[in-house]
C-alpha cells in the first residue's frame, strides 16, 4: 500500500514497518518494460483488495480509463510514491551515455515535457527513508 500512497502517507507506513531503504527498478533509460512502474498496477490492485476504502484502482487511470504515466496521468498516479521514486529528477537527468536510440518517449511530469532517448544501459534508484 505504501507505493500506491502519496508521499506523506507512504512515509508513515514505512516508518511503522521500520523501513530503511526502498529499491525501485526503473527502465526509463532503455525502455525496459519489466520495471517497477510497469508492475505498479498490480501493487494498486493488491492494496485495493486489502484497503478498499483507502486505495481505488480507478483513481490511477486517466479520464479515458487508461493506465498512463504520461501527460494524461491522474493526480493520484502523479502523487504516488512509486511514480515519484521512478521519475525523481528525471526532467533534469543528464544522460551522457553512448546512446542507441531504440525509443523516444515524450514524458510529462508535473507539466514539463522531456524527450527521452534510450540507451543500452538501465538505471536503478536506491532511496533511503
Amino acid at each position: 500500500m505504501a507505493m500506491s500512497s502519496n508521499e506523506s502517507f507512504a512515509y508513515e507506513i514505512m516508518q511503522d514497518l521500520d523501513v530503511d531503504y526502498v529499491l525501485v527498478i526503473f527502465g526509463g533509460v532503455i525502455g525496459y518494460s519489466g520495471d517497477d512502474i510497469n508492475k505498479f498496477l498490480w501493487m494498486v490492485r493488491i492494496a485495493e483488495g486489502e484497503h478498499p476504502k483507502i486505495i481505488r484502482e480507478a483513481d490511477y487511470f486517466t479520464e479515458s480509463g487508461e493506465y498512463s504515466v504520461g501527460a494524461q496521468a491522474s493526480t493520484t498516479m502523479l502523487d504516488s510514491l512509486m511514480y515519484k521514486m521512478s521519475y525523481y529528477r528525471w526532467a533534469t537527468a543528464n544522460i551522457s551515455l553512448p546512446l542507441t536510440q531504440r525509443t523516444t518517449l515524450i514524458f510529462s511530469g508535473s507539466g514539463s515535457f522531456v524527450s527521452v532517448i534510450t540507451s543500452p544501459l538501465g538505471s536503478t534508484a536506491l532511496v533511503g527513508m
